[in-house]
């Protein structure tokens, strides 16, 4: 089987690497988003919109399969947000000499939740996939995960909010879970294998 390019649109190489596995398996040879590709503007109101922009996008440009995930983090105490502004959630406040813009969401974060009592921080991450191939009918799928934000950093692995939310059965934040055991827990994992499973039954 010749591998077909799949591009990802996305420059984020932690999602590139949970992906590229998993999409493997059935032909892809996926990739991410060429350096010199122009800025996708994610004017949708849904992770379900700006999934698919994002995925037609690089598509029609490019003349072959792209997929791409919006998604992000809702928190009950805060009214859902930061919702689809979780990437930019810290915009608003100064950064600090050093700091990533992971580590400002989450400084903001946490503050944004100061004197909220654990059993209040309900969460959930959430995430919209698409597929978006030139001859074929686009695959759009959701998945999420339902957890608790914490009230400290935890965890070196996984990246933006994943050091604070905390996994109810497992007691470990999204940081402190292997690559495989999150995968097989996430939000990112379920929309993943519905994608999967729709690849396969469309026989794409």
């Amino acid at each position: 089987m010749i591998p077909r390019t799949l591009i990802l649109a996305t420059r984020n190489q932690g999602k590139v690497r949970e992906l590229r596995e998993p999409l493997a398996r059935f032909g892809f040879d996926v990739q991410s988003l060429p350096e010199d590709f122009p800025e996708i503007e994610e004017n949708g109101s849904t992770f379900e919109e700006n999934a698919v922009i994002k995925a037609r996008a690089v598509a029609e440009k490019l003349g072959v399969a792209a997929a791409a995930d919006d998604s992000g983090l809702e928190v009950d105490a805060l009214g859902g947000a930061p919702g689809v502004y979780s990437a930019r959630y810290s915009e608003d406040w100064p950064a600090v000499e050093g700091e990533s813009k992971d580590q400002r969401n989450n400084r903001k974060l946490l503050a944004e939740l100061e004197g909220v009592a654990f059993e209040k921080r309900t969460a959930r991450f959430r995430c919209c996939m698409a597929l978006v191939e030139p001859s074929q009918e686009d695959i759009v799928v959701s998945g999420a995960w339902e957890g608790h934000i914490g009230f400290d950093l935890a965890g070196e692995n996984g990246f933006g909010y994943d050091p604070l939310f905390i996994d109810p059965e497992l007691k470990l934040t999204g940081a402190q879970l292997s690559r495989e055991a999150k995968m097989a827990r996430s939000h990112r994992g379920k929309a993943l294998a519905r994608l999967l499973a729709e690849v396969e039954r469309r026989n794409i």
